[in-house]
């Protein structure tokens, strides 16, 4: 075995104890240093957190008043927005763990970090195209905007997956009423629409699609009724576009998969969750409104893949019982995005691989 010399083994033992040094104080920097935009961030997430627990407690009493009892074993933690596996309102199969992970709280949170790094500012417009697939995300959405005191103006499909908003005696129309009517939040749809294939419900059950044609004009809230994708879009670009009253949309959030907001182009699939980042554009004749958004060059934020998002974002995945709010790595994440923190550590690095030059030539 080789040996080292005293001499370079001193020279090691320097070089440690002023790495040791450097990561001490990068980590008191870190803790201690005041990030005041980090923080006033983590206050938002935390915020709509706390909105977004008030808006389950209100779902929760609403089915209580009507008399719906929600099943334990599929919904341990009571929220109310844990569906039915088949109804007369379903449209295709869905994942009963990402449901249950999608009402935390905590999800909130992260659609505030998104929106900030998206860059929007208090009194902005965002357009949010939603599938009743996932109501707790769109809940996640509206307490969000409510946090960051936005505008959302959404655009909801009532057709679910399995174990969405897809009770018959309770779908999305039913929750949005409860928000409403208990002053969670005020923001309506601007439109609905079926959802489901062609955005016209094909996949559903007759008696779904009718009773649901029903609810949609006793709501008095305009709705699509277009099975050409081109044509689909172009009205939901429209109506958000109107409906910003003269102002630029400044962020786009998809919920769920939804047939109009994906498009018909494969390469929707490779799209991460979180802020998109999209580079190429499929031809107009499959693009849904995330494409079409982009290439106005508004940014997209993509909710719909739960397990890339939990593990993206440090989240819990299915937890019972749900996490407080404030509970989560993505709040750390608020401070490590911020300029500041990336200062600190570019300069740690940047120390440290000096002194390992310094050595190096030293020696």
């Amino acid at each position: 075995m080789r040996r080292v010399p005293k001499a370079d083994s001193g020279k090691y033992g320097r070089t440690i104890l002023l790495l040791f040094s450097a990561s001490l104080v990068f980590f008191l920097l870190v803790r201690f240093f005041p990030l005041r935009q980090g923080e006033a961030v983590q206050r938002q997430m935390l915020q709509a957190a706390r909105f977004m627990e008030e808006a389950l407690a209100a779902v929760k009493k609403c089915q209580m008043e009507k008399g719906l009892i929600s099943d334990r074993s599929s919904d341990p933690n009571q929220t109310g927005l844990i569906g039915l596996q088949h109804s007369l309102l379903t449209t295709s199969i869905g994942n009963l763990e990402a449901k249950r992970t999608s009402t935390n709280p905590n999800f909130a949170a992260l659609v505030v970090l998104l929106l900030k790094e998206a860059g929007v500012r208090p009194g902005d417009r965002i357009a949010v195209g939603a599938s009743s697939s996932f109501p707790a995300l769109i809940i996640a959405v509206q307490a969000a905007a409510k946090a960051l005191d936005l505008e959302p103006r959404i655009i909801c499909s009532l057709g679910a997956s399995q174990w969405g908003a897809n009770r018959p005696d309770f779908h999305w129309l039913d929750i949005q009423d409860c928000l409403s009517n208990s002053g969670v939040f005020i923001f309506q749809p601007i439109a609905l629409s079926l959802g489901g294939e062609g955005d016209t419900g094909e996949d559903m059950s007759p008696e779904g699609r009718a009773f649901l044609i029903e609810e949609m004009e006793a709501s008095r809230i305009p709705f699509i009724r277009e099975p050409d994708l081109r044509r689909n879009v172009e009205a939901r670009m429209h109506l958000f576009e109107k409906s910003a009253d003269g102002k630029r949309i400044k962020a786009f959030i998809n919920i769920g998969g939804s047939w109009a907001n994906m498009g018909q182009d494969s390469s929707v699939l490779e799209l991460k969750p979180g802020l998109a980042r999209i580079r190429q554009l499929p031809s107009r004749e499959k693009r849904g409104v995330i494409f079409e958004m982009a290439e106005r060059g508004i940014p997209v934020i993509h909710l719909l893949y739960i397990k890339g998002l939990v593990e993206r974002y440090g989240l819990s995945w299915d937890p019972i019982p749900l996490p407080d709010p404030g509970k989560g790595r993505v709040y750390q994440l608020a401070r490590e995005k911020q300029p500041g923190f990336l200062f600190f550590t570019a300069g740690y690095f940047l120390l440290a691989g000096l002194l390992l030059v310094f050595r190096n030539r030293v020696g």
